[in-house]
C-alpha cells in the first residue's frame, strides 16, 4: 500500500506561480520506485496526465499543456518526495492535482490516491 499527500495548492490570479508538495511513504517504497508523477482532475473532467519524473535519473516529462510553464522535481532519489512548480498559471489549470507512483514491476501508476490539493486559478 502507498500513502499519497498532497499539498500546497491555493487561489492564484492568472500569471501567478504555486508550489505543490507530494509526499508518498509505504512499505519498501523507496527501493521499487520507478517513477513519481503529478495527475490533475478539473470539474466534469477525467483525471489527466501532468508531469512526471523518472527515479533513476530525475528525467522529467510534461503534457504539452504545460510543458514550459511547469516544472516537476525532487529532492533526491532516497526522499519519495516531489514537487511541481507552477508558473504563468491559466484559468485552464483549475483542478484538484494528485500525485502518484509507479513502481518497477507494474505496467501502470498505482491505484493509490491521495486527497488531492486544489487549485483555482481566476482570470
Amino acid at each position: 500500500q502507498v500513502q499519497l499527500v498532497e499539498s500546497g495548492g491555493g487561489l492564484v490570479q492568472a500569471g501567478g506561480s504555486l508550489r505543490l508538495s507530494c509526499a508518498a511513504s509505504g512499505r519498501n517504497l523507496g527501493v521499487y520506485v520507478a517513477a513519481m508523477g503529478w495527475f490533475r482532475q478539473a470539474p466534469g473532467k477525467e483525471r489527466e496526465f501532468v508531469a512526471r519524473i523518472r527515479w533513476a535519473n530525475g528525467e522529467p516529462y510534461y503534457a504539452d499543456s504545460v510543458r514550459g510553464r511547469f516544472t516537476i522535481s525532487r529532492d533526491n532519489a532516497q526522499s519519495t518526495t516531489i514537487y511541481l512548480q507552477m508558473n504563468d498559471l491559466e484559468p485552464d489549470d483549475t483542478a484538484v492535482y494528485y500525485c502518484n507512483v509507479h513502481r518497477y514491476g507494474s505496467s501502470d501508476w498505482s491505484p493509490y490516491w491521495g486527497q488531492g490539493t486544489q487549485v483555482t486559478v481566476s482570470s
